[in-house]
């Protein structure tokens, strides 16, 4: 798989930042001319993955996210949204619809499923005290 292209951006574990990262995200994906339904499912799924870093790794402080993205032969893109936090000591079971260390109140634990309902691949590593990655693939179908 030839690697075509790559940014890479850092940003604190701010709210606001998560609607940078979708627009980030979209001004880079706009030289695959992805649908508008391509489009969004990218920025959904990248929209959970920050919002869990900033919910989930920081839970009491503000700190570093990183998102690279890479566009690959074939139409493949490669999102890796990485924290510094306080990591996962359970990816397995942190992965399982409805599970979240959050307020239940507040959160309802779907942000992995939803990652995984709108991308080809997820993959998590997490090492508690160090951060967390998460690295999603899809590959966009041309259009018609």
């Amino acid at each position: 798989m030839k690697l075509l292209n790559q940014t890479k951006i850092a940003f604190t574990s701010r709210s606001v930042n998560e609607g940078f990262a979708r627009a980030a995200l979209a001004a880079f994906l706009v030289q695959l001319d992805p649908t508008v339904p391509q489009l969004a499912d990218l920025k959904t799924a990248v929209s959970e993955a920050v919002t869990n870093c900033i919910v989930h790794a920081y839970p009491d402080a503000v700190g570093p996210i990183s998102m690279t993205v890479s566009l690959y032969e074939a139409d493949i893109v490669r999102i890796t949204v990485q924290d510094r936090g306080v990591g996962i000591p359970d990816v397995a079971k942190a992965m399982e619809p409805l599970y979240t260390t959050g307020d239940p109140e507040e959160r309802a634990g779907l942000g992995f499923a939803v990652m995984q309902s709108f991308m080809d691949k997820v993959r998590v590593t997490s090492r508690p005290g160090r951060g967390t990655r998460v690295t999603m693939t899809k590959q966009l179908e041309r259009r018609g």
